[in-house]
Formats: structure tokens, sequence, C-alpha cells
């Protein structure tokens, strides 16, 4: 008695694949996860590289020409070194910025402990004008650079020069009056901000 054995072929085309083995899956996941790691780590080396940077905020709040000064060299020195700065402009400090005002600044004469004459000849008429006119030719002789020579300087080297929106409102000035590349409508909670994330904060 023969008894023939059948045999089911199967065309390759038919043929199931063999599930993936767990090893497999997880040796695909965890090079994944290993990717993402090696992401993250690349993103949170570029961060701390990032902090390293110094940052100051100046809020600057006279509007004298020797006031004028002191905002406008530190922190274009300080952006000289690379350092993140921001310079507020509020009340009198904003006519600095102020393309017209900022030409007329004035050196005050009365109260000035390094005037040679003393506060009652100070006060007389036209007396800051003439400290203002002497000053002037001191910094020509010196080649020491001029406040709108300064404000160049500072914008070309980053400094975020901002002029205070309420004080804006305040002495009905217009956005237009503002050399270019001032930063304008800055409120007091954003220099509030600023000085909060900075390194250095100075009253000027």
């Amino acid at each position: 008695m023969s008894t023939d054995n059948q045999t089911t072929a199967i065309e390759d085309g038919d043929a199931e694949p063999e599930p993936e083995s767990d090893a497999e899956f997880d040796a695909a996941e965890l090079q994944m996860l290993r990717e993402r790691v090696e992401e993250l780590e690349e993103s949170l080396a570029e961060a701390d590289a990032g902090d390293d940077q110094k940052k100051m905020t100046i809020v600057a709040t006279q509007g004298s020409f020797d006031m004028a000064y002191p905002p406008l060299i530190l922190a274009s020195t300080a952006a000289a070194f690379d350092w993140e700065v921001v310079v507020f402009h509020t009340f009198w400090g904003l006519d600095i910025l102020h393309e017209e005002h900022s030409k007329d600044l004035k050196l005050s004469a009365v109260g000035n402990p390094n005037m040679p004459v003393p506060n009652a000849i100070a006060a007389l008429p036209g007396m800051d004008t003439m400290a203002t006119k002497m000053m002037q030719r001191k910094i020509d002789e010196n080649g020491t650079a001029t406040i709108e020579e300064l404000i160049d300087l500072s914008l070309e080297s980053g400094v975020d020069l901002q002029a205070c929106q309420m004080t804006i409102e305040l002495m009905d000035y217009d956005e237009d009056d503002f050399y270019d590349g001032i930063t304008t409508g800055v409120g007091a909670a954003t220099a509030l901000q600023h000085m909060a994330e900075s390194d250095i904060q100075l009253l000027v």
C-alpha cells in the first residue's frame, strides 16, 4: 500500500514574512533614542555656550550734554567685548536719542563742583551755553567722539538703544524724531525684564 505524501507548494510571493524579533525591534528603538539624546546634548551645549555672554542694562535718565556720554561710552565699550547691551532711555534721557535735541544738549554750570566759578555766577544767563561750548571745544581738541558718533558706533556694535514709550507720549515726540535704528515702543515692564536677565544694571 503506497501513501502519497502531499506537499503544499507556496510560491515565494505568497510566503508570509516572519515577524520581527523583539531583539531587532529593541535595537532599532534604542538607536533612535541614542540619536535623540545626541541632539538634546548638542542643543544643551549651544545653550550653555550662549549663557557665557555677559548682559548689561543701562537706564539713562538724564539728558544734559555731559550725562549723554557715560551711557553711550559704557554701552559701546561693552559691545566691543561682545556683551549684549541694552540702554533704556527715559524722561530727559530720551533727548539723547532725539535727532534734533541731541545736537543742542547743554552742560549745566549750576551745582557742578568741577566748574571753576561759584553757583552765583554759574546761575547767570548764558553760563550754561558758555560751559557747553568750552566742553565741546575740549572734545574737538582731544579728538573725542561726538554724541552722534557714539550713537552710530553703539548701533553698529549691536547695542539696543531703547526709547521709553511712556516718555515719548509724555513729551509728545514722534517716532520719526529719533535716529534710525532706535528701538521705540518699549515699556517699563520690558526694561525690568532686561534688568532681571542682566549681569550688570546701571542707572545713569
